[in-house]
């Protein structure tokens, strides 16, 4: 009976396919396009440097390519930035540079002309012993007019102005004025405004001329007869004398003496005496007074001597 056929259930397995009825799926070739599909080795380098460029374009992204791009534009950016920033420098040193001088005036109404490479020369000196200032822009005014007018005492003022060209600088030069002139041993002297005497001049003779009537033999000492100091003296006299609205008209050298000086005035017939040992402010302000003084009295005295202070003597 159907009732106790103890027959062995079998298990729910799928029977095995049989090796001639399996049709094995081919296989894609390995083509340079599916090097980064499923189930594929990936190889390549992380280095950014290949040797193929197909392989490099390959195995980057497009990201790394622009950040690499990125970096590299900074780095020529960088390099053209230092080479345009050394250009720059170098082209300010060179412009700024004097390898010569070129002298020029500045005043317009000079009446001789003026021998540029002598002062070109002088500044030439003064930047050898000063290698820095031949850097325009460092070199100091004040020690360069210093240095050319002890050498070349009629020069007042000197600047630089420029270039003149690639490695030639423009120095402005300013000529003294003189105020009087004294002619001793066929040689003449010149004072201006300042009391600097110089013998070199290029403007018009001044209208004052000192006289020498001191009698000294010109054997004792021409130096010392035209001494600095006496020049100053008589330059800072005769400006002095112009702000206060008197002018000279003459400068004498008085008799027996190389310490004082007679000034004759074109606003007043008296003869006035001063020294040289108390200063021109001092005795300009005391010949003031006096004139004005004797003027108020109607008088009109020979001479005034205000050589001391705080006094007026007159005949």
């Amino acid at each position: 009976m159907s009732l106790f056929n103890f027959s062995k259930k079998q298990p729910n397995i799928p029977k095995r396919r049989l090796s001639g009825d399996v049709s094995r799926m081919r296989m894609p070739s390995a083509t340079p396009s599916g090097v980064f599909r499923r189930n594929r080795t990936l190889t390549g380098t992380t280095s950014n440097h290949l040797d193929s460029v197909s392989a490099k374009s390959d195995l980057e992204s497009t990201r790394t390519r622009v950040h690499h791009l990125t970096i590299q534009r900074r780095k020529i950016g960088s390099i053209f930035s230092m080479i345009l920033l050394a250009s720059i420098l170098i082209w300010t040193l060179v412009n700024n540079f004097t390898a010569t001088a070129v002298v020029s005036v500045s005043d317009t109404n000079i009446s001789r002309h003026v021998n540029a490479s002598t002062y070109e020369k002088v500044i030439q000196d003064y930047l050898d012993g000063n290698p820095i200032s031949r850097l325009s822009f460092l070199i100091d005014q004040v020690s360069l007019t210093t240095y050319v007018t002890s050498k070349l005492p009629e020069v007042k003022n000197i600047v630089t102005r420029g270039s003149a060209g690639v490695g030639a600088t423009n120095f402005v030069i300013t000529m003294r004025t003189p105020v009087a002139g004294w002619k001793l041993n066929d040689k003449q002297y010149y004072v201006d405004s300042e009391g600097m005497p110089f013998e070199q001049n290029y403007f018009s003779a001044p209208s004052v001329q000192i006289v020498d009537d001191s009698g000294i033999s010109l054997q004792a000492g021409t130096t010392a007869i035209a001494s600095k100091r006496f020049l100053s003296f008589v330059g800072r006299v005769v400006s002095l004398s112009k702000a206060n609205g008197y002018t000279v008209i003459q400068a004498i050298l008085p008799s027996g003496t190389t310490r004082g000086l007679e000034v004759k005035l074109k606003e007043s017939s008296s003869l006035v005496k001063l020294s040289i040992d108390r200063p021109a402010g001092e005795q300009v302000e005391d010949m003031a007074r006096a004139i004005r003084y004797f003027a108020s009295h109607s008088q009109s005295p020979q001479y005034i001597d205000i050589r001391v202070s705080g006094k007026a003597f007159y005949r």
